[in-house]
């Protein structure tokens, strides 16, 4: 290595994109990499070596190799460095032209918004006038104190100051929190401060992708007559002594509505028993259960055998839903956790598989409704009594753990199961659309390299939770339909996208294409409309499978 200690370290020579590095994908349920954010970055990190005339000279020493060879592993990671070059290119007074435009119409903006608030705002002032009051006496004496120190605010205050989009136009929490301004600026601040104090505090803006209300309606719009009609037999059929599970499943396959959700997915799974007088014995008998297996090995998650399964669930229990608040929070993470480091020991032939983790979430979401009326999205859990948190605990293990029964062979080594309905899927594809298989063919697109996750997370990481949730409503309702009709469900959703994969002519952009579909819109009828198609191939295909076969 060189002694220079101002020569970069070989193997951290430039941020420049080379043949190895680590690029940012668009992942299906995740935002996407910017580049106007990470321009200056790019900018400054790709910038060519000046160009040297004549022949390039033959490196003689490591030194002069190291500063002609670009390193083929560097992952692009080294921050400091980036943003150091990036300040170079900076020119401080575009920097703070830049600001006061920006400073100037956030302040017109707002201006703007307190003039149409103010007659929603009326009413409310008059009932708080003597509070206003003070407030008003209290900012003059901190204003006089202000113009006292001076207006001159430095221009790193001035644009820190100002409103992230994140924050729900909220412009401070207390006067501490005030950025310091002119006195025109501290009244329309104080303004702006009463309002927020008398509007109701609003939640955090849910991407559309991780939102849970179908996105076909608008809001929560009064039950349709063909709605309160299904969720009239669905509750008549419920209330028997005994109930039938194949007119349940008949039901069940166009959608199971939200307040019977929880006990229909609890039968159809298997989980509780069609007779009514025995399931609250069994539900606390399996509860208790659960909770056995908690105090009994739970505790051995430290232990050196152990240690590499827990790790890996700690990781990836972050990483599931990462857009949806009510994943993040901790005591839910806790939970899944638990869930999956149990179903983990108990199940030593596969273990815990990257992956599995996606697929305890609908079934928490759908028993969390069991006890709230509201969206779940920014529902705090804490708020739920601790008994009711137990049973939901133990009520998406158990579940989870009969659908993972079906498809075990899907995570045992080598993990045969997901290989096998990759092959079917492409013979399949190839009879019902050669063209796109053909194309496929051309480009070298193996189906393994996309249909792989299509497999191993049941189209979770492709679709919207909210679609997850209506489409396991059928996989539930359908005989083996999460180890055998999911493969007809995956034809229909890669033919779906026909006229995009014909666009493409290159193996990057199928790659991207498949990889990134663009569902973040989709609702119910989205998903109806792709089941429909799924069970018609399956009604040509199941029952005789050489016809898929050339």
């Amino acid at each position: 290595m060189s002694t220079d200690g101002n020569k970069k370290q070989f193997w951290k020579r430039n941020a420049a994109k080379v043949p190895g590095s680590i690029q940012h994908v668009y992942g299906a349920q995740h935002p996407p990499f910017d580049p106007l954010l990470h321009a200056n970055l790019i900018k400054a990190g790709n910038k060519p070596p000046p160009a040297t005339p004549g022949k390039p000279k033959k490196a003689t020493t490591f030194q002069e190799f190291e500063s002609i060879t670009s390193d083929a592993w560097d992952v692009g990671d080294d921050d400091d460095e980036l943003l150091a070059m990036a300040a170079q290119n900076l020119n401080i007074e575009v920097v703070m032209e830049t600001a006061n435009k920006v400073i100037e119409n956030h302040s017109k903006q707002q201006e703007r918004q307190r003039q149409d608030d103010t007659t929603e705002l009326e009413p409310r002032e008059e009932d708080t006038q003597e509070e206003v009051a003070e407030e008003e006496e209290e900012d003059e004496e901190e204003e006089e104190y202000r113009v006292g120190e001076g207006d001159v605010t430095s221009p790193e205050v001035s644009f820190a100051s100002q409103s992230s989009p994140y924050t729900d136009g909220r412009l401070v929490k207390s006067h501490s929190e005030a950025p310091i301004g002119s006195p025109k600026d501290a009244a329309g601040e104080r303004a702006a401060l009463h309002r927020q104090r008398s509007l109701p505090h609003r939640q955090p803006v849910i991407p559309l992708v991780a939102r849970m209300a179908d996105q076909n309606t608008s809001g929560t719009p009064a039950m349709t007559e063909r709605e309160a009609s299904r969720l009239d037999k669905f509750k008549q059929l419920l209330a028997g002594p005994n109930t039938d599970l194949e007119e349940l499943r008949k039901l069940s396959w166009s959608g199971i509505p939200r307040q019977v959700r929880p006990i229909t997915w609890k039968l159809l799974s298997g989980y509780l028993p069609a007779n009514a007088e025995r399931r609250d014995s069994v539900l606390q008998r399996k509860r208790q259960e659960y909770f056995g297996f908690i105090q009994q090995y739970y505790d051995s998650r430290n232990d050196e055998h152990h240690q590499d399964t827990y790790r890996q669930i700690h990781i990836d229990i972050p990483r599931t839903n990462p857009l949806i608040p009510l994943f993040q929070q901790a005591s839910v993470q806790e939970i899944f956790e638990r869930i999956l480091f149990i179903w983990a020991i108990r199940h030593p032939a596969s273990g815990y598989v990257q992956g599995i983790n996606d697929l305890v979430t609908p079934f928490f979401v759908v028993y969390v409704f069991e006890y709230i009326e509201e969206e779940v999205e920014n529902f705090d859990v804490s708020s739920l009594q601790e008994e009711a948190l137990r049973n939901i605990e133990a009520d998406s293990f158990w579940c989870m753990s009969k659908l993972l029964d079906g498809i075990q062979d899907n995570y045992t080594f080598a993990q045969p199961g997901i290989q096998r309905k990759v092959k079917a899927l492409e013979e399949l594809v190839s009879r019902i659309d050669e063209s796109v298989h053909r194309h496929m063919q051309q480009y070298e697109v193996e189906y393994l390299q996309f249909a792989f996750r299509w497999m191993n997370n049941l189209l979770m990481r492709e679709l919207p939770l909210r679609c997850t949730i209506r489409l396991w409503d059928t996989y539930q309702a359908e005989p083996e339909g999460f180890s055998h009709f999911h493969l007809y469900v995956c034809a229909a959703f890669l033919v779906r996208w026909r006229k995009e994969i014909l666009e493409e002519r290159d193996f990057q952009g199928l790659m991207i294409l498949l990889q990134n579909l663009p569902t973040m819109h989709w609702g119910n009828e989205e998903v109806s409309v792709l089941l429909a198609e799924a069970y018609r191939l399956k009604f040509a295909f199941a029952d005789a499978p050489n016809h898929y076969k050339r």
